[in-house]
This record gives structure tokens, sequence and C-alpha cells, in this order.
């Protein structure tokens, strides 16, 4: 295991948000601020002239946010999946214990993904969609949405034209394009690797940054966006987004629960004792709303829970670097949302696109707030399933509420797989 700690310092933290973090700093009280004042004031202004004369000027506003937030979408999704990629064939090198730790991430985010699209929809069927929420389909395209069958899922899986799938934002065959791109960079020689992975790094930080000044526009665009919501959907409006969170919410809920059974199944640990250690490395997670910032407080837990410096100190930080737990079970849940609110159906072929991008973005996702990462992680899934991302825009001035479930479920499960690689390495050993 000496090996697999040396490693991780290259296989670690050594990433775009690192730079971002420090970097960026977002208004993210003024954006929730601009949202119910935006909501509020559409709701008193009702349908009158003045509102409607108003909404001309908002609209535009509105729009302008929401493009400058979508152009960004590609060219970061693309860098952060060849980084991501990379990290983890690197990780895969460092020997047996890094590919069973790798694994087990991986199981945890198809389990994720495939509960969610069972779940979510029985959910929304069981607690119904308030009518106040169609106002968020207000900037959002009419038309009737194509179903893909089978034979068409199948055969949009290869782009024969990356670059024409690039300005249709064709999703899927995206993401497979890069992670084949970013595998065959790792069989090159080191000189032009070490090229490629530079500029795709130095790319994802730029990007980083232009979203950065985009959300530091957000309280002016939320605010215009908001207020024809308001005008549309009267008070209805605040009981949609409350509804949103908690069925959002419920999805992060389930992959922490699943922390704590994976601690106790996987690594030996007693569910109290578990929960005691944790307590501190949660509650960083909770003020900070960072994995990146929450590692410090997480090797402590893994201290307290007795776990070797050897196994912590590389499945933590990679954890870090490349695993986020909830990444396909939260970030599907709000694509299945949006598509029930459009009245799409969620036809196996829709949801298989849906788990699909939402594994591989989760590989290239970033370990800061998700008011950042959120548009981002997100608008490629939703554009896979043909759903509309314009909700988004709206949606993502109140991500700071399920991100603390986001952060929370992340912490605590990076520190269940810790402590269950510990386990299995130990008995390897012995």
């Amino acid at each position: 295991m000496s090996d697999l700690k040396n490693d991780s310092a290259s296989a670690g933290v050594d990433q775009p948000e690192k730079f971002a973090l420090t970097a960026i700093r977002l208004p993210v009280g003024w954006t929730f601020a601009a949202l119910i004042a935006g909501l509020a004031l559409g709701v008193i202004s009702g349908t009158s002239q003045i509102s409607e004369t108003v909404l001309q000027v908002m609209a535009p506003l509105g729009t302008l946010w929401l493009r400058a937030l979508q152009m960004t979408i590609i060219p970061l999704v693309a860098s952060l999946l060849v980084l991501g990629i990379a990290q983890m064939a690197s990780a895969a090198r460092a020997g047996a214990a890094a590919r069973r730790m790798l694994a087990l991430m991986l199981l945890v985010l198809i389990g994720g993904g495939v509960m969610t699209a069972v779940l979510m929809p029985l959910l929304i069927a069981a607690f119904p969609i308030p009518e106040g929420a169609q106002g968020f389909l207000a900037s959002t395209p009419a038309g009737e949405q194509a179903v893909p069958g089978i034979g068409d899922f199948v055969t949009s899986l290869i782009a024969p034209n990356v670059i024409a799938a690039a300005a249709e934002t064709a999703m899927l065959p995206l993401t497979i394009f890069f992670a084949l791109f970013a595998a065959a960079i790792m069989r090159l020689p080191d000189r032009q690797k070490d090229v490629l992975l530079s500029l795709f790094h130095a790319l994802a930080n730029a990007m980083l940054v232009i979203i950065g000044w985009v959300l530091w526009l957000a309280p002016i665009g939320v605010f215009a966006l908001a207020f024809g919501v308001g005008v549309k959907s009267g008070g209805g409006a605040f009981a949609a987004l409350a509804h949103y969170i908690a069925l959002i919410s419920a999805m992060g809920l389930v992959v922490l629960l699943a922390a704590y059974l994976l601690a106790w199944a996987g690594g030996r640990v007693n569910p109290l004792r578990f929960a005691r250690a944790m307590l501190p490395a949660q509650s960083v997670a909770l003020s900070t709303q960072s994995s990146l910032a929450s590692l410090p407080a997480m090797l402590d837990s893994s201290s307290r829970l007795g776990l070797r410096e050897e196994s912590s100190e590389f499945v933590l930080p990679l954890a870090v670097a490349i695993f986020r737990a909830t990444s396909p079970a939260m970030n599907l849940a709000v694509a299945i949302y949006v598509a029930t609110l459009i009245s799409i159906p969620l036809t196996p072929s829709l949801l298989l696109a849906g788990i699909a991008v939402a594994l591989i973005i989760s590989v290239g996702s970033v370990s800061l707030p998700g008011s950042i990462s959120f548009v981002v992680s997100i608008g490629p899934i939703a554009l896979a399933m043909g759903v509309p991302i314009e909700p988004l825009a709206l949606l993502v001035a109140v991500e700071m509420l399920p991100d603390l479930m986001r952060t929370l479920a992340n912490v605590t499960m990076n520190v269940a797989v810790a402590a269950t690689v510990d386990r299995s390495t130990a008995k390897t050993v012995g």
C-alpha cells in the first residue's frame, strides 16, 4: 500500500476544482434572494399591463444569461471528462487495491443511477408536481418532443461527425467520444500525453473562470427569469420549488443511508461508531458545501475509525478528485423531474441514456458548490434525454439547498469506501 500512498499525489486533488476553489467566489445568497424577489414581484404584478411591459425587458436579460451558461457546457464537460478518465486510468495502474476501489466506486454510481431511474418516477407519481411548476417552462421552446426507440438509441451512441454532434448538443455520443479520446491519450508517449492533458487542464480552468463571471451576474439573470415565472405561475411557484427541493434531496438521502450500509457491510464498522466518527467531517461538509474542502476532516474521521493511513491517504484524495457518489442519482433526478414537468414519456431508452451520461459525467464533475457545476453536470444528461435545459437556469438558484445533501452524502460515502477498501486490503495483506 505504500506505492498507493505515493501515487495518490499524482492522482489526487491536482484538478481544475483546486484552482477554481480559490479563484471563484459566488454570490449564492444574492442569487437565492433574487429568485425569491423575482417570484414575489411577479406574483404581485399578476398579468397587468405593467407586468407585460416589464416582461419585455426582463425576458431578453434572462435569455442572455441562460445562453451565457449554455455556451460553456461542451468545452468544460469535454475537458473535465478527459482529465477525470485520465486520473482513473492512472489510479487503476497503482495496483489491485486501487482497482478494487474503482470497481466499488463504479458499483455505487451505477446503483445510484438505477435507483433514481426506478424510484424518482414513483415518488413523483405519489407526490405529484404542483400546478404552479408549469411556469418554469415559460422560456422553454414549444413543440412535441420526439421519443427515440431502442434502435435509434443504439445508433445514436456513435456520432459520424463529432463537430456536428457538438453543434447539435448531442451529449451522449459526445461523452462517449471524449471518453475514448481520454483513453487514447493515456496510450500516448509521456511527452505527448502531458501536452494534451495540460491543454485540457488549462481549458477547464478557463471555462471555470467564465462560469464564475456568468454566475456573478446570476442575481440579475435569475431575477429576470423568476419575474416571468411569478407572473405566469402565481403563488404556486413557491410550492413547486419546495416540492422540487424535497424530491431531489430524497435521492441524496438514499445515497447517504447507503453509505452507512456500505460501512457496516463492507468495512465491518458498527453504524453507531461510524455515525459518531463522521460528525466532524459532516459538519465541515455542511458548512463548506465542498468535498475538497472537507478532505482534512474526512482524514480525521478515518483516523477516528482506526483506518490505516496508507489506505485513507490514498483513497480519500482520489475519491475527492474523481468520485461523486450522489452525482448520477441526484443529477438524473433533476432531469427526470423536468421531463415529467414537460410531459416527456420516460421510456427505457431515455432512462438508459440518462444513466449512461450521468455515469460518465460524474467522472468529470467538479468538487465545488453545486451552484457552479449545476448546469454543466445536469445539462448533458437533460440534453441526452431530449429534456429542455431552460428550467435549470432557475433551479440553479435553489441548488444551495439540495447541495447540502449532495456534499453530506458524498463525504460520508467517501469515508465508507475508504473503510471498505482498508478492510479488503488488510485481509489481502494478512
